[in-house]
């Protein structure tokens, strides 16, 4: 059974169909990137899977590996992040004036159960909650090889080492799945191969199934179990790598006419 199912999904913004029936799903421990050109829909599926926009149809199905099986179209973007849905935005979305590692804790807070009693009380269960707060950020901080500027200021941080602490951050919410909308972008090469590592790192040692956006070829190429394309909101588009580079349909819409030789 898929990790993710979603089924017909639309959305629809007056009379603008940004996403028109599009169908998707992604199996536990599969990697598989989400591409198309610009405005192709991408990011609002992304939203709509997330609980940032209430699709208009369709249906968006989780089965986590520990938990129950659950229909999450149109809960808010908190209720998807504790059922196991994690994801990064295509523009960043740090605390910039927060430290690294406070940038990080702040992923876990869904995982927590302090009361504000207890907050104010600071008995034993609220400081053995911190504890692990600050040690799984710390964990998540080495693993995107952020620890040596954990108390940094986010805003000190290179463009593709605020990246990675987005994704930490996600990963500190203890998801099944993690959506990275266009995790490349703005990286310069030697940042796009660490990025390919940490990837693939995080999908074996975390166990997770991940889905992404990206417009880096190379790097979609590389990483993906599957691929589905979409262009102007519908999917035209699935298979694996290699079936994607010859469809005739995706090179045409996307990847670029070749020449004749």
């Amino acid at each position: 059974m898929a990790l993710l199912q979603v089924e017909n999904l639309c959305m629809d913004f007056g009379g603008l169909r940004a996403v028109d029936q599009v169908s998707l799903s992604v199996e536990d421990g599969e990697i598989v990137a989400l591409i198309g050109p610009n405005g192709a829909g991408k990011t609002t599926f992304f939203n709509c899977v997330t609980g940032h926009y209430a699709p208009t149809g369709g249906e968006i199905v989780i089965s986590p590996p520990q938990g129950e099986r659950a229909r999450i179209d149109g809960l808010k973007p908190n209720r998807v992040t504790a059922l196991g849905l994690a994801r990064t935005f295509q523009n960043i979305r740090l605390f910039p004036a927060m430290t690294v590692l406070e940038n990080v804790m702040i992923g876990r807070h869904c995982r927590t159960r302090t009361s504000l009693l207890g907050a104010i009380l600071r008995g034993p269960g609220t400081r053995r909650q911190e504890r692990e707060t600050i040690d799984t950020s710390y964990r998540l901080l080495e693993k995107v090889g952020l620890l040596d500027v954990a108390d940094e200021f986010a805003r000190n941080l290179s463009y593709g080492g605020q990246r990675r602490l987005e994704i930490a951050r996600a990963l500190a919410t203890d998801p099944f799945l993690l959506l990275l909308d266009e995790p490349a972008a703005g990286m310069n090469p030697q940042e796009t191969r660490e990025l390919d590592e940490l990837i693939v790192r995080i999908r074996d040692e975390e166990g997770l199934a991940i889905l992404l956006i990206e417009h880096d070829m190379p790097l979609v190429m590389n990483l993906s179990d599957r691929i589905y394309v979409m262009e102007y909101g519908c999917k035209i588009a699935e298979g694996t790598p290699q079936q994607i580079r010859s469809n005739p349909r995706v090179i045409k819409a996307y990847l670029g006419e070749q020449d004749d030789a």
